[in-house]
């Protein structure tokens, strides 16, 4: 009901860690597809990992494996868990809240969006 904030961005070397977070205060959210998304410069916008009411998730193939979705519903925050770091993660990274439907969360629209984060991996 009201914009996602995001936090946890930075700057890290190829190799590291971020853990990013999304508050997302508001009736209803746990009831409806969650998600992160990310775009770089130059490209279109790419899913990232969605996470379904009872915890199911869906990745981008070019993360699975190395980031982790997961939430927390008594605290209204969305996660998002980056290992392995690479420079082609770089990007500015989104939370998207209140799905339209509660399933295949990397393709549905969504009602409400943060301002973003910004991920920068060096090499």
């Amino acid at each position: 009901q009201v914009q996602p904030v995001e936090s946890g961005g930075g700057s890290v070397q190829a190799g590291g860690s971020l853990r990013l977070s999304c508050v997302a205060s508001g009736h209803g959210y746990s009831s409806f597809c969650m998600g992160w998304f990310r775009q770089a410069p130059g490209k279109e916008r790419e899913g990232v990992a969605g996470i379904e009411s009872d915890g199911t998730t869906t990745y981008g193939g070019s993360v699975k494996g190395r980031f982790t979705i997961f939430k927390d519903d008594a605290k209204n925050t969305l996660y998002l868990q980056m290992n392995s770091l690479k420079p082609e993660d770089t990007a500015m990274y989104y939370c998207a809240a209140l799905g339209y439907k509660d399933y295949n969360c990397l393709e549905v629209e969504y009602a409400d969006w943060g301002q973003g984060t910004q991920v920068t991996v060096s090499s």
